[in-house]
């Protein structure tokens, strides 16, 4: 079991050793860093998990052969540009992108994982990135707030950059292991894996497959139950490095595993949070808790469709504790269950019992979903499993932004 955790929310990739990144200006947004660069300095374990839409970027199908690999070294991710629907044309830079870092690096192409974000269908400007990526390799460091820089680079419609780091000792290994985080996202948000990309590290020593299912795991019960605005993005991309300079080596399944795992799940469940908290234009984190199912995909199913109803998040931002459209949006999605032995509570408060409206003080209810944390259960009385969405209000900001949005 874990004996001893430790987080650092102004950390990130570079906290577990022999990790090395940088972040820099190449001009593909309009103001800040769009360039990050991320490099194990020793051969390295890959895993990834990608976007399930069909229309997939080119840095996706790149990635995909690389994680098809089960060993990467690098990362290289940029933001302004998608470089999704560009035909060959976008095939080819992304692995131009991939052989300028290879080169930089003095590893091979199938060694470097790319990554885009930004707006679908221009065309990658290469002699930005010709420039920008041998930069950044001599900028490598681990020290003087990189973290935070590469986090920004990857920036688009974020107003915030999003990082964690966390150090662990567990009686399953000798030592300590460490895992860093840095992700993107704020709108095109509802994971099957959103405009999201996440790059995790850790120093634990992991063959490939099981770095695979840990990560799988953890992607499915933290970024693929966060949902701002129920899209898919072409570019969504999670990947992993286990670099192994901890000298913690986890070589199957059994306590130690378990114990890397939880680590992870908490990690990413930090990071799915941060991109609700950050969803575009949202005033509040909301968290959708659904309890009492048959099934833990029953669960899941019935709060993803109250986090993704527009009327729900809607009335969250106007501090309405309208209960009836909560119960609209669990009746509508296929889930049997039974309306007269549900029960749901609005920050603590509940508002419906067993069939009916429960008697509560509205204005107590209203100064709570004016919080910058909400809390939403839903408890179906039918079962043991549960699931938990993370999501965020819908404000006029949300529909300026997308409106606005350069295409």
């Amino acid at each position: 079991m874990l004996t001893q955790w430790k987080q650092h929310a102004d950390l990130g990739v570079t906290f577990p050793l022999g990790f090395v990144a940088a972040g820099v200006r190449c001009g593909l947004k309009t103001q800040g860093d769009d360039l990050a660069l991320i490099f194990s300095e020793t051969p390295a374990s890959a895993a990834a998990v990608f976007t399930t839409n069909v229309v997939q970027a080119a840095s996706v199908r790149h990635s995909k052969r690389v994680a098809a690999h089960g060993s990467a070294r690098a990362v290289v991710c940029n933001a302004g540009n998608a470089n999704a629907c560009n035909g060959p044309r976008g095939d080819a830079d992304a692995l131009r992108m991939a052989e300028l870092a290879a080169a930089s690096l003095r590893i091979s192409t199938d060694e470097v994982f790319v990554a885009s974000t930004g707006v679908i269908g221009h065309a990658m400007p290469m002699e930005k990135l010709e420039e920008g990526i041998p930069r950044a390799a001599d900028l490598l460091d681990r020290e003087g707030g990189v973290d935070m820089t590469v986090a920004r680079a990857m920036m688009t419609t974020d107003l915030r950059p999003k990082t964690i780091a966390v150090q662990m000792q567990s009686d399953a290994w000798e030592g300590e292991l460490r895992i860093g985080g840095s992700c993107k996202g704020s709108g095109m948000i509802a994971p099957n894996m959103a405009t999201m990309l996440c790059f995790i590290t850790t120093d634990a020593a992991l063959p490939a497959g099981l770095l695979q299912e840990a990560l799988s795991a953890a992607v499915a019960r933290t970024f693929n139950r966060v949902t701002v605005d129920s899209d898919t993005s072409t570019n969504d991309t999670v990947a992993a490095l286990a670099g192994g300079a901890s000298g913690v080596e986890i070589a199957a399944e059994g306590p130690a595993f378990d114990d890397f795992c939880q680590g992870l799940e908490r990690v990413c469940r930090y990071l799915a949070r941060e991109l609700a908290r950050d969803g575009e234009g949202a005033t509040k984190l909301v968290e959708v808790v659904v309890k009492g199912a048959r099934t833990e995909r029953d669960a899941e199913t019935i709060a993803r469709s109250i986090a993704d109803s527009p009327l729900v998040k809607t009335a969250l931002y106007g501090n309405d504790p309208n209960w009836g459209r909560i119960l609209a949006a669990a009746g509508k999605c296929g889930v049997a269950f039974d309306p007269e032995r549900l029960r749901v509570a609005i920050g603590g408060i509940p508002v419906y019992v067993d069939g009916a409206g429960a008697s509560f003080d509205t204005a107590a209810a209203r100064e709570t979903l004016a919080e910058s944390e909400v809390r939403l259960v839903v408890d179906l009385r039918s079962g043991g499993e549960q699931a938990t969405f993370w999501t965020c209000d819908f404000s006029y900001d949300y529909v300026k932004i997308n409106a606005e949005y350069h295409t």
